[in-house]
C-alpha cells in the first residue's frame, strides 16, 4: 500500500508529489517539506480537502486545523484553507491531478523500492512541468519564473522533520518502534533514550549525545537492525563466572538472602537477569522481616516462585502490622 501525495501550484501549474507507507501528519508535514524545498517557496495559503490529517473541526472556510499544523504552517508563513463539502470546482482542482497520476505515471511501470518510487517520481514531475499545456499555451515551468516572484521565501533553516518518541533499552539491547528493534550501544541497557524518526533515517539519542542510526525500513516488519559497534566486543561482555550487578546489589542490601539468591539461579537459569531484578523490587517495596521470613517457608518448600513469594509477604504484611484477621478488613 502507497499513498499519493501531490501539491500543485494555482498559477503556474508546477506540481510536485511522492510516495509514502502511510500519511499521518508526521508524513503530511514531510510532504510538504520536500514540496517547499521544491519550489523553493510557499504561497500564502494552502488549499486542502476535509482531510483529518490537517482539519481539527469544521469545514470549508469553517475548518479549523490541528495546532500541530498550524504551528507548522505559521513556520512556513502560510495557512490552510479546506473547500467546501460538495464545491465541485474547488475539489476538483485540489484532486483532480491524482487520476492524472494514476493514469499516466504508475500505468506500466514497475518501481524496485521506495527511493526508486520516489526518484522516478521526481523525473516525471519534471517532465510534466516541461510540457505545453493546451489550456494554458505555455509550459508550467516558464509561467514559475513569474510565479515564484510571489512567493514566500522559505526560512533561513528548515528543520528535519522527525517524530520524537522515548523508549526504554530492553535487556538485548535494542528499541523497539514501528515493529522493528534498533540495535543501541550495549551499555545504555536498561537506559531511557530518545527516538527521532525521520524520513530517511532512525537515531537514538542519550540526552544531547547521539548513540545511533539507522537507515529507515519503509517495508520492514517484526524484524532487528544490528550496528556491529554497539555489541561488546569479544572477551569484554559480562564475565561467565562470578555474580551479576544485581545479584552483588541484593547481597549487600540483605545478606541473609544469599541462600534463596542461589536457589533462583538454579531454578531459572536461563532467566537469572529478570528474576533477580524482580526480587530487588520486592526488597525495596515491603518490610525486611516479613520477607525473610516468607523466603525462609518458600525454600522448606522448595517453592521460587517470585508471584506467590508476592502474596506471601503481603500476608504477613497485613497480619503483622496491621494485625488484621481474615474476613476483617
Amino acid at each position: 500500500m502507497a499513498q499519493c501525495a501531490c501539491l500543485v501550484l494555482p498559477f503556474s501549474r508546477m506540481c510536485f508529489m511522492a510516495y509514502y507507507p502511510n500519511f499521518d501528519r508526521f508524513w503530511c508535514k514531510t510532504f510538504l517539506t520536500e514540496a517547499f524545498r521544491f519550489f523553493e517557496g510557499t504561497c500564502k495559503e494552502c488549499m486542502i480537502d476535509n482531510t483529518h490529517v490537517v482539519v481539527a473541526h469544521g469545514s470549508g472556510s469553517t475548518m479549523v486545523p490541528v495546532p500541530e499544523m498550524e504551528a507548522f504552517a505559521a513556520r512556513f508563513g502560510f495557512q490552510f484553507r479546506a473547500h467546501a463539502i460538495g464545491h465541485a470546482n474547488r475539489s476538483a482542482h485540489v484532486e483532480r491531478k491524482f487520476s492524472h497520476i494514476e493514469q499516466n505515471f504508475l500505468a506500466g511501470r514497475e518501481f524496485e523500492d521506495w527511493d526508486d518510487l520516489n526518484r522516478r517520481a521526481r523525473e516525471w514531475c519534471d517532465q510534466v512541468n516541461a510540457k505545453v499545456k493546451r489550456d494554458l499555451h505555455a509550459r508550467p515551468i516558464d509561467l514559475f519564473v513569474q510565479e515564484r516572484c510571489a512567493l514566500t521565501p522559505l526560512p533561513a533553516h528548515v528543520p528535519e522533520v522527525y517524530r520524537l518518541q522515548h523508549r526504554i533499552v530492553d535487556i538485548e539491547g535494542y528499541v523497539r518502534l514501528q515493529r522493528n528493534a534498533f540495535s543501541v550501544p550495549y551499555k545504555l541497557i536498561g537506559r531511557q533514550v530518545e527516538v527521532r524518526e525521520s524520513q530517511h533515517r532512525i537515531e537514538v539519542f542519550d540526552g544531547p549525545r547521539q548513540v545511533a542510526s539507522h537507515p529507515r525500513p519503509w517495508d520492514a516488519v517484526d524484524q532487528r537492525f544490528t550496528l556491529k559497534e554497539h555489541r561488546p566486543p569479544r572477551g569484554e561482555g559480562r564475565p561467565k563466572t562470578g555474580p551479576s550487578p544485581e545479584e552483588k546489589e541484593l547481597l549487600e542490601v540483605e545478606p541473609r538472602l544469599a541462600d534463596f539468591v542461589a536457589g533462583l539461579k538454579s531454578h531459572f537459569p536461563w532467566k537469572v537477569t529478570k528474576v533477580l531484578r524482580r526480587l530487588r523490587s520486592l526488597v525495596r517495596d515491603y518490610p525486611r522481616e516479613p520477607l525473610l521470613a516468607a523466603a525462609i517457608e518458600a525454600m522448606a518448600y522448595g517453592m521460587f516462585d517470585l508471584e506467590r513469594l508476592d502474596g506471601m509477604i503481603l500476608r504477613r504484611v497485613r497480619h503483622d502490622h496491621f494485625g488484621l484477621e481474615d474476613g476483617h478488613e
